[in-house]
């Protein structure tokens, strides 16, 4: 289930340790300098990614447009790939939801799932969803009104106003009208494979208006369709808006705290995602359970690369650099900056860490991109105690990454950093 952690403002220890405290205790007027581009360069990669992901999303919404006014397989392929292509810059920016409120709040509505998709859409007759959940079965595409409790909701016009309200309607988080999730659902329909080959199959036809629309009701989907590519598109704006370069937004603020602070918030952010997130929610609930209804991108099968990209944002972070959706690639100060001259060591330690993750995560990616794919819905199938190998592989990479910032934090004067790990044990 879709999780929001509670922040976790870590104080900074600022006392002397034994382990490289020479730097630590006393920072010269260099290191100092250096922090302030390290942290700098992090608010500037924050507003270039989220600029990439508002950049693709447009793309996609132009995608979304043609396929709308002419229908096909093709085209309907074509809106499918934009949507992967989407998805690349974004995953790399969930790296700032952790420590940052203004990320966390606003992912809800941009990111969310699982979802109870019977809100949004029709639905197979078996389909299982979140116990009580009285909204899961609504089908806002079909109806001009849903009742939840006493309550009756008004639901003839399909609004990107109207998705923001209905989100999370009745307090359930599974009750998600918005976003990446939404628009794939619309996309690709369910996934009715289980454990086996396969994404979902929905028809180009279910948006064919008249006499050759499948499921019915496909004006009211194009609509649905229309609202929630162009509320995504807001939403990234706003948050463009916050990490641009002023001197009045939650860039100038961040780049205002005490520099141990930001530090803490950075690596916190890159050990959170690492480990109560990525290994956690996103990869050990799924094999646990043996339910594809728990990964992240189960209507498309693009879960290989969430994961993948996701790791990338951890690594960016470290690295400074940052390969954007047009090719180019951005570099500067990264944690990397403060830990080399500190203790050589350690970054080596660190690096071969992202490395190890990477490798893990890519060995996935392979798996799902062969010929004869294997995905990650196949991967976490009962007895598949290969497929379970390889994704505990990516967990424990994780894992290890995590005990490896933590070493890092405290390499740069940060005690107990203590990331989140989602109650979950490793």
């Amino acid at each position: 289930m879709y999780f929001k952690p509670q922040l976790k403002m870590i104080l900074v220890a600022l006392a002397c340790v034994t382990f490289n405290s020479q730097l630590i205790a006393a920072p010269s007027k260099a290191s100092s300098i250096v922090e302030t581009k390290v942290v700098q360069h992090y608010t500037t990669l924050a507003h270039t990614i989220f600029e990439d992901a508002l950049i693709t999303a447009k793309a996609l919404d132009a995608t979304l447009a043609a396929f709308i006014e002419s229908p096909s397989q093709a085209s309907l392929e074509k809106a499918q790939l934009a949507w992967k292509a989407a998805r690349i810059p974004y995953l790399q920016s969930e790296v700032f939801r952790f420590g940052n409120p203004n990320v966390d709040d606003w992912e809800g509505q941009v990111n969310a799932w699982p979802l109870d998709e019977g809100l949004i859409d029709y639905v197979a007759q078996d389909y299982a969803h979140e116990e009580g959940n009285t909204g899961a079965t609504a089908n806002i595409v079909a109806a001009k009104s849903i009742k939840v409790g006493n309550k009756t909701i008004d639901t003839t016009s399909i609004t990107p106003k109207f998705l923001a309200e209905i989100n999370e309607l009745g307090g359930s988080e599974a009750n998600v009208a918005t976003g990446y999730h939404a628009i794939e659902f619309l996309l690709w329909g369910q996934d009715l494979n289980g454990t086996q080959a396969g994404a979902g199959e929905r028809p180009y036809t279910d948006f064919i208006t008249g006499d050759q629309c499948t499921g019915g009701h496909c004006e009211r989907r194009i609509q649905y369709l229309k609202a929630a590519s162009s509320l995504l598109i807001n939403d990234l704006q706003d948050m463009v808006a916050q990490w641009a370069p002023s001197t009045d937004n939650y860039r100038a603020k961040f780049e205002g705290l005490p520099k141990k602070e930001a530090l803490t918030r950075i690596l916190y952010g890159m050990g959170s995602l690492s480990l109560g997130e990525l290994a956690g929610e996103r990869m050990k609930v799924a094999l646990d359970a043996n339910s594809p209804e728990d990964e992240q991108d189960c209507f498309s099968d693009n879960t290989h690369h969430s994961h993948y990209f996701n790791a990338k944002g951890v690594q960016n972070l470290y690295d400074g650099q940052y390969q954007r959706a047009n090719g180019q690639l951005m570099q500067g100060l990264g944690i990397a900056a403060l830990v080399e001259p500190a203790d050589p060591a350690l970054h080596k330690s660190m690096q071969a860490a992202l490395q190890k993750t990477e490798q893990a995560l890519n060995a996935i990616v392979t798996l799902a991109e062969k010929d004869e794919p294997m995905k990650f819905d196949q991967l976490i199938a009962p007895n598949n105690t290969k497929g379970e190998a390889i994704v505990q592989e990516g967990i424990m990479a994780l894992v290890n990454q995590a005990q490896s910032i933590e070493q890092v934090a405290k390499a740069v004067g940060i005690d107990n950093l203590n990331p989140d790990t989602s109650e979950h044990h490793f």
